[in-house]
């Protein structure tokens, strides 16, 4: 295969030949239906929405989804054996995805889980609020999306808001506002606890901006709903905090690390216990991360590891800062892999990364053998290049 020009640290170019061969994948995925369930770990990978390359819109919005590419990608997720996580940041929720594109890609994704029986779980929020607003009001909103969720047979993910962040004065509010929707809920849900790293908006979330008096009121909220809580899902990038965090759980509720730059050896494990995952980096490495914890399933720690933990390179990559914009890495990959037509994003978040941070993204995916079709990720990395001006 022929040479790549791509962007060199400090100026210049220089030359990557790609490999010839995608990585061989540890089992095939099915054509229909949810592939073979995994069994040691509860594996939940963030979905990202495909964009309408032809919508003329603005990049305020409304977005233009392409729905056929968006299932289709999910069906690829479910075939390995994963869950699907809807209707979170990774779908450009807050950036780009409004309320009423998340309402719809959550009943069309629910509807799809069901017929060929993949595991869904679907994010709700506030985020139809688009002024400030009061506590009621917020609870409100959350309500509206919970119903939606519930009504879709999905299990829900009570996510962070921004405006309950906004609203908030104190730990109480917190407390009150999420012991109400969970004495609502049917069926136990997974709190979801997202860092300012990937919204900074959420800055002082659970009403403290020391992240141990936070920690004390988000297990408060669970200890008063340990039958409502199914699990929580931690978003903060520090591991001994998710592992301090996990070890105070009451019995039964489970630790969904949202760690992309830690997950290997939280997934792993230790003496007193383990996290299962919900994960963004889970989107682009869906084939590899399934063929990692099926080794899990057989008690091969140290196999999970020397299969997962090269990847880490890629995730620190793809999730540096500003965090918030680790879609645009992930989109691109989506398309390099060949799960979509196009580099098009909701929002226009396309251009969010630099040009070497996107060639640096293809390199290590390349190098971990991503890609189902090495040639068609060269070709179409080729093109973004020669676009960008790089003479190949």
């Amino acid at each position: 295969m022929s040479t790549l020009l791509l962007p060199a640290e400090g100026g210049g170019t220089r030359a990557y030949t790609p490999r010839e061969a995608p990585r061989p994948t540890r089992a095939a995925p099915r054509t229909t239906g949810g592939g073979s369930p995994l069994t040691s770990r509860t594996v939940f990978s963030a979905a990202h929405v495909v964009a309408d390359p032809y919508a003329d819109v603005p990049p305020e919005g409304p977005a233009a989804v392409d729905w056929d590419a968006t299932l289709a990608f999910r069906r690829h997720l479910w075939s390995h054996g994963l869950g699907v996580a809807e209707a979170m940041d990774t779908a450009q929720r807050g950036m780009g995805l409004d309320w009423a594109g998340a309402a719809e890609l959550i009943r069309r994704s629910a509807a799809e889980a069901k017929a060929v029986g993949g595991r869904i779980a679907c994010g709700v929020g506030t985020d139809q609020l688009t002024a400030p607003a009061d506590l009621l009001t917020v609870r409100t909103a959350y309500e509206e999306q919970l119903e939606l969720v519930e009504s879709c047979d999905a299990q829900p993910i009570l996510m962070a808001s921004r405006a309950l962040s906004a609203a908030a004065a104190s730990p109480d509010d917190y407390l009150e506002t999420y012991g109400h929707l969970l004495r609502q809920a049917t069926e136990p849900v997974i709190l979801h606890w997202l860092g300012p790293m990937f919204d900074p908006a959420l800055e002082g979330y659970w009403g403290a901006a020391d992240l141990d008096a936070a920690t004390d009121t988000f297990l408060q909220v669970i200890a008063a709903h340990p039958d409502k809580v199914d699990g929580i899902k931690v978003s903060l990038l520090d591991a001994d905090r998710e592992i301090a965090l996990r070890r105070r759980l009451p019995r039964g509720v489970r630790c969904y690390t949202g760690d992309d730059f830690h997950y290997p050896e939280l997934i792993a494990g230790d003496d007193h216990g383990f996290s299962h995952a919900l994960l963004g980096i889970f989107d682009p490495l869906g084939p590899l991360a399934a063929d990692a914890v099926r080794i899990l399933d057989t008690g091969d720690v140290k196999g999970f590891r020397e299969l997962l933990d090269p990847t880490v390179a890629l995730s620190r990559h793809l999730f540096r800062t500003p965090t918030r914009y680790y879609k645009t890495g992930v989109v691109l990959l989506a398309w390099l892999a060949g799960h979509q037509s196009h580099f098009t994003m909701v929002g226009g978040l396309q251009s969010a990364r630099s040009l070497p941070h996107l060639a640096r993204a293809y390199e290590l995916a390349d190098g971990l053998g991503l890609f189902p079709d090495p040639a068609l990720a060269a070709a179409r990395m080729r093109s973004l290049l020669t676009v960008h001006g790089v003479p190949q």
